[in-house]
């Protein structure tokens, strides 16, 4: 008897290994849907590209297309002194935007995305654990105050995959990640509150109990690093269909929606990318890496993505004279 439900047991693992492999590696999403597209901005790295980072934003409005925008402002852009808020820049953004009709996603907390993704001001770096978490909160309590009448902003963003270890970050605290979800909705009840998560790396299920919408990112084609300095180019091999399997869990499970916050529109290599040559980042992205990635985001079955890289597009188009991309992802933008 032992023996036959050990291998009863043995035979159930073995069809649902096949199963999850089938659909995370093999199987299409049941259903195509019409999409909404999206850009991120980051003025600072706007600005690390060596471009106007107001030319650059209005571009992505008035030449591209954009309507639906997730901004990234920095904890230690906004309070680089520990007693005062610098907004005036966001200001401009969201006044921009609102000129335009324009959707935005706001992302607040300390890691919210760009090397080295946690970007804590010097006055705060070198407090404890538990002070340094008090102060975020603060900082956070005053950007969802001062911007919560804004007609603009659809869904507040904590943090960037904050449970995902990567970057330079000081810990990774989901207790926290809970206060300061909280606090937003407490502050402003109005909005969905979005927690992202690694599209490649998760099966997204701390990230849907604490969120209203679960944002996830994806990439095709990066860097994988075996040591600071060795490491090679990779395809990842997850099927469209993963992604689809995934959120039809999450919403099965918590009753919420998945997004993709994050399409890699732009290289990624053995460093920060604007540092190696241009042969180099288009090992990781060109026009035709472009294409595939746009086709694969359709054959997910979700319905809503923002383009990672856009000033690189326009970096690209302006600075390089290689307008391709950008023209290319011009066409996504008449769809909405």
């Amino acid at each position: 008897m032992g023996k036959r439900i050990g291998k009863f047991i043995l035979l159930f693992l073995g069809i649902g290994l096949l199963v999850i492999a089938y659909f995370f590696f093999i199987a299409p999403a049941p259903q195509k849907k019409p999409i909404i597209w999206g850009v991120n901005f980051s003025q600072a790295h706007a600005e690390s590209l060596t471009l106007d980072w107001k030319e650059t934003f209005l571009a992505i409005m008035d030449d591209l297309g954009a309507r639906e925008v997730k901004l990234l402002p920095q904890w230690d852009w906004i309070q680089g002194d520990r007693d005062s808020f610098y907004f005036d820049d966001v200001d401009w953004q969201l006044q921009e935007a609102e000129k335009r009709q324009a959707k935005i996603i706001y992302v607040v907390g300390m890691k919210t995305g760009r090397w080295p993704e946690c970007h804590v001001p010097l006055w705060a770096e070198k407090l404890p654990k538990k002070e340094q978490q008090e102060e975020l909160l603060k900082y956070v309590a005053v950007v969802v105050n001062h911007y919560k009448d804004n007609p603009t902003i659809i869904a507040w963003q904590a943090e960037n995959e904050p449970l995902f270890r990567f970057g330079i970050c000081p810990w990774y605290d989901a207790d926290f990640l809970k206060e300061e979800v909280d606090l937003i909705k407490s502050i402003d009840p109005s909005r969905p509150v979005i927690v992202s998560d690694t599209g490649e790396q998760s099966l997204w299920l701390r990230a849907g109990r604490i969120g209203d919408i679960v944002g996830t990112t994806l990439y095709r084609k990066v860097w994988l690093h075996i040591t600071d300095k060795v490491g090679f180019n990779i395809n990842i091999p997850l099927s469209p269909g993963s992604y689809w399997f995934k959120a039809k869990l999450i919403e099965i499970l918590y009753g919420k929606k998945v997004i993709n916050v994050e399409l890699q529109a732009e290289p990624w290599a053995s460093v920060v990318f604007y540092e190696v040559p241009l042969k180099e980042q288009e090992k990781t992205m060109n026009l035709t890496q472009f294409k595939s990635n746009i086709q694969y985001a359709r054959d997910t079955g979700l319905e809503r993505f923002y383009l990672w890289g856009v000033e690189w597009m326009y970096w690209m188009k302006e600075i390089q004279n290689r307008p391709e991309i950008w023209n290319e992802a011009q066409k996504l933008f008449l769809e909405n």
